[in-house]
């Protein structure tokens, strides 16, 4: 009889920092994908990635540099018309003064937080995140030996990171930086102007390095946006082409930076990304012709938005977090399920409806929540919320 050999063992195991958690919704969306795929008919309300298409201009703009046929290396921080149409944007938007030096284009947002933690701090260093908050954020900062603080937000607080919760959780141990996204996602809940100054103030009175997370800027509902630019001159500014400009696929962003980080930042992109997609960079200096496209898009939103909110009540969920921008709806599903990934995942299976559970956006108390993305057709939003009822009964 013929032995079997046992395989043998790999020599060499996968480093600690890399044993970050996945990103649920995008399991969900390669489930979803694969049902889609098999014949099946499934409405996506698990992933932040708006229905319509970029707009025509910046479509038109690479079909034309496709014709032309090169598309090569551009300088590490970007094309110089690019970068001068970023920082023109902030005068437009904001009233705000802007450096094109200062400006970075990035591969997506997700280059933007790489580099700008690269920058700043050191491994073992305390950087404080909201929760429910973005689940990347915490993932890069593991990978990258940093320690991710998870500040957890109080509905009394109206969802929001206050001055004195970020004073509270620094003097148990000193934080080294700050992220903030508003509107944040998971639940689109947004500071007031006051109260963002105030937020990006106590950082500079306690040495907190600020960075703001700005890619949903554009998608507001009532509430006035304001950027981190012109209160604190050390903060680091990330921004996207994904959300408001619908160009998820195109991995095409920015950043702003501080006058001293210049030089740091492209020495960190030439290594670690040389540069952003030339072809993106093109798309994305068109883009800024397509605003008023993207408006009409926006106002679809505000309509989903509406939906959601009064459809969510309806159906029995708890409560929802105040939906002041972005495209999401974040809601306590505890009176249907304690177990929200359980919950999302047999709604799948049997309701054909892709939603995220909670637990990618905070780890304490995520298994009562659900997140719903609302930037899909209206038509399907409606069919969906169909669906939840019929299965819920």
């Amino acid at each position: 009889m013929n032995r079997i050999e046992p395989k043998p063992l790999p020599r060499f195991s996968a480093s600690a920092r890399s044993d970050v958690e996945p990103f649920r919704a995008m399991e969900l969306v390669a489930r979803a994908g694969a049902m889609s795929a098999a014949g099946e008919s499934v409405i996506l309300m698990c992933v932040g990635q708006p229905g319509a298409p970029a707009p025509s201009a910046a479509r038109k703009a690479a079909a034309r540099a496709l014709e032309i046929g090169r598309i090569g290396y551009t300088p590490a921080p970007g094309i110089a018309p690019l970068r001068k149409r970023i920082a023109q944007w902030y005068g437009e938007r904001y009233g705000a003064e802007c450096d094109p030096g200062r400006v970075f284009v990035t591969t997506g947002s997700s280059a933007g937080f790489i580099l700008s933690f690269l920058a700043c701090f050191e491994a073992g260093d305390r950087v404080a995140i909201p929760a429910p908050g973005y689940p990347a954020y915490r993932n890069i900062l593991r990978a990258l030996s940093l320690e991710p603080v998870e500040i957890f937000t109080r509905p009394e607080d109206r969802w929001v990171v206050t001055p004195e919760l970020l004073a509270e959780t620094h003097a148990q141990a000193p934080l080294a930086g700050v992220l903030i996204a508003n509107p944040n996602n998971p639940n689109g809940t947004m500071m007031k102007p006051d109260a963002f100054g105030d937020l990006v103030a106590k950082c500079g009175e306690l040495g907190i390095r600020f960075i703001s997370d700005e890619i949903y800027h554009g998608l507001t509902y009532g509430m006035e946006e304001v950027t981190a630019l012109p209160l604190d001159p050390d903060a680091f500014i990330i921004n996207s082409f994904s959300k408001y400009f619908c160009m998820t696929g195109w991995r095409i962003g920015w950043m702003v930076v501080p006058e001293n980080m210049i030089g740091i930042i492209d020495r960190l992109q030439q290594n670690a990304f040389i540069c952003a997609p030339e072809i993106s960079q093109i798309a994305a200096l068109a883009a800024f012709d397509g605003v008023d496209e993207m408006n009409a898009v926006s106002a679809g939103y505000a309509e989903n938005r509406n939906l959601f909110t009064r459809r969510l009540t309806e159906l029995g969920f708890a409560s929802v977090q105040p939906v002041d921008g972005a495209f999401y709806a974040y809601a306590d599903a505890s009176p249907h399920t304690d177990d929200t990934s359980a919950f999302a995942a047999r709604l799948l299976e049997e309701a054909k409806v892709a939603v995220t559970p909670g637990l990618d956006f905070d780890t304490k108390r995520g298994r009562h929540w659900l997140r719903f993305s609302f930037c899909g057709d209206h038509a399907d939003m409606v069919e969906g919320f169909n669906r939840i009822e019929a299965w819920l009964k």
